[in-house]
């Protein structure tokens, strides 16, 4: 057997299958979770990965915003705990400052940068793990801006100003108000945390997603003829591949997502007609989606059997 209990349990997770399916699935994928994910989701026994983080970093997602410009810095932490201590709240907003001096979305240059009390960033973030006593690192931080415009931040479930567990940025270029933009910026912004786009366009969307989606579709539609006892002309099963892949890329980019708001009007729609009603033309230039922990596994402990190792010593 190529793989775990804890990687059963964790395809359960993923997918909402049942236990026996994600076994056969892992035994015939030779433990291989994603494609033991694909595999159930082209029999029809998953749906697709939840966009939502299912990951339990800890830590914060702070944002600032000084005139065109806007930055998202997320810093993780082993608990929650430290997520709320002063000097952790302290760190990751002054970080998030001095990110909107730097000239490009690079970490590593971002821990060299002056820290305001002095030191660099990541002299201070050495400092604060050995005087809070857990882990503690910067990971990552995306710059947005504007020539003339406005950068709108916004923060979901905020634990303090300007930091929260989502953070999002909304860069409108135009000469419509300040006013204006930022009604439309926040609007956006409040979409775009509930909808988690995964790119602003469609031709933005990364091709290798594109094309396992378009692979899934195609090995379901197999599937399904195969247990109708029917055969489907390679053309046609082609055409159905190629309709899901588009209609993942229309789910999924930004500017075809339909506004949340009122569940009808593409959010290019939107934004057009905020500007016309403006009375100059808005484009909607870039933005920025950092939930807290995306994209980390955290590692499954059993408690009582630290506590009972510990005790053996």
């Amino acid at each position: 057997m190529a793989y775990t209990a804890a990687d059963v349990k964790n395809l359960r997770d993923k997918t909402g299958a049942g236990m026996m399916d994600c076994k056969k699935a892992l035994d015939e994928t030779g433990g291989d979770i994603e494609a033991a994910v694909d595999s159930l989701r082209a029999k029809g026994l998953a749906a697709a990965a939840k966009k939502s983080s299912r990951t339990a970093a800890e830590g914060l997602v702070g944002v600032a915003v000084e005139g065109t410009k806007g930055v998202a810095v997320e810093v993780n932490s082993e608990t929650d705990f430290v997520a709320k201590n002063d000097q952790f709240q302290d760190f990751v907003r002054k970080t998030t400052q001095v990110a909107l001096g730097q000239t490009s979305d690079d970490v590593a240059a971002l821990k060299t940068a002056a820290y305001p009390d002095g030191g660099t960033v990541e002299e201070k973030l050495t400092n604060n793990v050995a005087t809070i006593g857990e882990n503690q690192q910067v990971r990552r931080m995306k710059t947005v801006s504007v020539t003339n415009g406005v950068v709108v931040p916004y923060m979901h479930n905020a634990a303090a100003p300007n930091l929260g567990k989502i953070g999002v940025l909304v860069a409108l270029e135009s000469e419509a108000s300040a006013d204006v933009l930022e009604a439309l910026g926040k609007s956006l912004a409040m979409h775009i945390a509930a909808a988690f786009p995964m790119a602003l366009s469609a031709a933005d969307l990364d091709p290798a997603v594109l094309e396992r989606e378009r692979k899934i579709a195609l090995e379901k539609a197999v599937e399904e003829a195969t247990k109708n006892g029917k055969e489907i002309p390679a053309d046609i099963l082609a055409k159905r591949a190629d309709g899901a892949a588009a209609k993942f890329a229309k789910d999924n980019a930004l500017l075809s997502q339909v506004f949340v708001m009122d569940n009808k009007t593409p959010i290019a729609q939107v934004v057009e007609k905020a500007g016309k009603d403006a009375g100059k033309p808005i484009v909607l230039k870039d933005y920025v989606r950092f939930q807290l922990g995306e994209g980390i596994e955290k590692k499954e402990t059993d408690f009582a059997a630290e506590v009972a190792a510990a005790v053996k010593g």
